[in-house]
Order: structure tokens, then sequence, then C-alpha cells
């Protein structure tokens, strides 16, 4: 697993200021924040650092100004949320850096907390501006990322800093990173990854690098229509690409190769029209699926030898649903397995880590989010740590 240090290689902070950027991209609606999940997950490196005598700066963007002020994208906005969540008043500073802020830090006291503006506002930010970095750094004592869903941007407040200031890995971080390597880095084998969804055409990269990591992948939603079109069979009316028939065939020998089993469902679920519970529902055997019919998820008796193949498995990747979970009962299969892996976790036979925005849907919809070894709510970060690539922010944590 990558070196890196952690809060644990902390003592006492008192009177040190720490930039800590965390993730407060929050969900809004009418000026209010909808879920605070991603503040939830920073507090305790947060407070961590606050009871350690430290004044805490918070980096962080949200949404896109790109470069510019906006009113209606300052971070203040999400201000309230990130009180309540730490049960803390907390300072709003206008800026990132220069003279506001070092008046703003002279009024904090240890273990106090303060909010940083936007810093998408300067175009310094995005273009990892080192001199931008600079001017922030010039603030700080200590650096700590806790911002894993920023982890694949090479932006000033997720990459620079880390090589100005002494720079350490928060406890959502640390998490994140330790789930990840057990997963995937130094896992215990047998591997299964379920990889569902649309369309194959996103996951490309993901499947070309899951094929040599893991001895079952199993692959569901749109995805395994397109699978199982290149393999010959008539899919009727259901969300397909078929011009991927070679590239998904050349996928399937490079498992083959690898000794990878490729686990296509062989019987489905089908329907003439895409609602709830329609009339026109029925299961069939994949090759008997009609002209005019979709399949929309996976069938019972597939469901049953996927989760006898999880059962053999050590550890587990998710991500993506098996089929279109977000209409009954076309969540049959996605729920099902998801509560085999969550049994099989709990009973501590699996490790299993997923990943995701479907998929953390999808799990809390099957109501087994919390009975996973770990979730990760990264969208983007997630995917390109699947697609084994290396992400900048944590490259530099290990400088």
């Amino acid at each position: 697993m990558p070196t890196f240090k952690t809060l644990d290689d902390l003592d006492d902070l008192t009177g040190k200021v720490a930039l800590v950027r965390v993730d407060l991209n929050l969900p809004m609606h009418d000026g209010s924040v909808t879920d605070a999940t991603r503040v939830e997950a920073s507090a305790p490196t947060i407070l961590e650092l606050a009871d350690k005598g430290a004044k805490v700066l918070l980096l962080a963007h949200f949404g896109r100004p790109r470069g510019q002020r906006s009113s209606v994208l300052s971070v203040s906005m999400t201000l309230d949320a990130v009180q309540a969540v730490l049960g803390r008043e907390v300072m709003f500073i206008p800026e990132v850096q220069g003279p506001v802020v070092e008046q703003s830090i002279g009024i904090l006291r240890p273990g106090d907390i303060g909010m940083l503006e936007n810093t998408r506002f300067w175009p310094g930010e995005e273009a990892n501006d080192m001199a931008f970095a600079r001017g922030i750094a010039a603030h700080g004592d200590i650096y700590v990322n806790d911002a894993f869903s920023a982890a694949h941007r090479a932006h000033a407040s997720t990459e620079a800093l880390a090589h100005l200031l002494p720079a350490y890995a928060g406890r959502a971080m640390e998490a994140e990173l330790k789930a990840l390597d057990a997963a995937l880095g130094t896992p215990k084998a047998p591997v299964a990854a379920v990889v569902g969804g649309a369309k194959v055409s996103t996951k490309l990269a993901v499947l070309e690098n899951l094929v040599g990591r893991v001895q079952h992948l199993i692959i569901g939603g749109g995805m395994a229509n397109t699978f199982l079109a290149a393999r010959g069979v008539d899919v009727g009316k259901s969300l397909c690409e078929h011009d991927l028939a070679e590239t998904v065939n050349r996928i399937m020998d490079q498992a083959d190769h690898a000794g990878c089993t490729v686990h296509l469902p062989y019987d489905v679920v089908v329907a003439t029209e895409f609602a709830a519970n329609p009339a026109s529902l029925r299961t069939c055997n994949v090759h008997e699926v009609g002209a005019d019919e979709m399949i929309l998820d996976v069938g019972p008796q597939a469901v049953e030898a996927l989760a006898d193949v999880l059962k053999t498995c050590r550890t587990l990747v998710w991500n993506g649903p098996m089929g279109a979970f977000e209409i009954e009962p076309f969540d049959t299969a996605t729920v099902a397995l998801a509560r085999t892996a969550a049994a099989l976790t709990q009973d501590g036979s699996l490790v299993s880590v997923a990943g995701g925005g479907d998929t953390v849907a999808a799990l809390n919809h099957a109501g087994v989010a919390s009975d996973f070894t770990y979730v990760s709510t990264a969208g983007g970060a997630f995917l390109e740590w699947m697609e084994g690539r290396e992400l900048p922010s944590v490259v530099a944590l290990q400088a």
C-alpha cells in the first residue's frame, strides 16, 4: 500500500494553522443543503485537528464558477449545514489568501474553525498554478487532504499545496485509501467485481483494467445486453451498443487469457415497456427475448448462481446496478445480490467495497449500504481508481 502521513503523525498543534481540503460541493435546493453526507465524512478530521489546538481553515470548491466570483456559488451557502454537522461555530472568510485571511487567522483562537471562499473563484485553482498555491500556503503550517472525491483533479488546493507544506491524509481520505487497497491493491483472492450501468462505452477502461486483476467479472445493467448481443443473442428492443461488439469480444478474450470468468445472465426479466409492474412483464431465457421486448433486469436463476459465486470469493468491488433498479420490480436482482454481499460481509467472509452515485443509491435502496465494508461516495475519483489510473492528489500525499 502507498505510504502517506495521517493525523496519527501529529501531536500538539496549539496555535498552528491547518489548511484542510474538504468536499463542500453539496446538493442544494432553494438555497439549502439537501444532503450533508460529505460534511459528515470530514467531520472527524476537522474536529480532531481543532481539539488538538489547531486553527482549522477549510478549503473547498462549490459548483463550477470557472475562475469568476459568483454570489450563488459562494461556499458560504453551505455554512449552516457545516456548523450543524460540526456542532461548532465556523467563521466565513471571503478570500483564500492575502490580508483578509491573515486578519481572520489573528481573530481565530486555537481550536476555532474558519471556512475560506470557493477556491474555484480564482483561475489558479483549476490551472494548478503554483504561485496561487503559494499564496494559500503562506497562511498555513500544515496541509490535510480529506477530499478523496476530488482526488482525480490536479488542482492547486488538491495537489500543489501538498508539495508546499507538510502534507497529511485526513481520516476520511485514510479510510478510503485503505479500503481501496484492500479491494484491488493487495486483495484477498478470489476477487469478484460487479460492473453494471447503462453503457459499456462509459466503462471500457474499467473493464479492461479489471479483467487482469479479478477472478470473476459480473456484468449487469444495460451493459450486459451489449455483451449478450456481441455473443450473438437477439436482445430485442433492449438498450444496447451494437457497434461495440468487437470491443466486447476483445475484452472477453482478454479475460479468458487472464483466467477471469465473465458472468452474463442466462435468464432475464423482460417487458415491452419500461414502467412499474407492466402487464407484459415476464422472465425468460436470454435466447427467448421477443423482438418487441426489452431486458430490464437479471433473472432469479442467474442471481442465485451469482450469489453462489460471491460465496466462493474473499473480496468484492461493486460499481453499478444489475438492472433498472429505479423502478420496481426491476430492482429485484440488484437488491438480492446486494443483500447476499452484505450478509457475507457481516459473516466476515467477504471484504466488500462499493462506489459511484448509482451504486450508493442502489445499496441504500436495498438497505445494506452500512453492511458493506466500505461505500465510497466519490464518483469520478472512484471510477478512475477502478480504471487503474493514478490519482494526482493521492500521489502528492506520498511525495
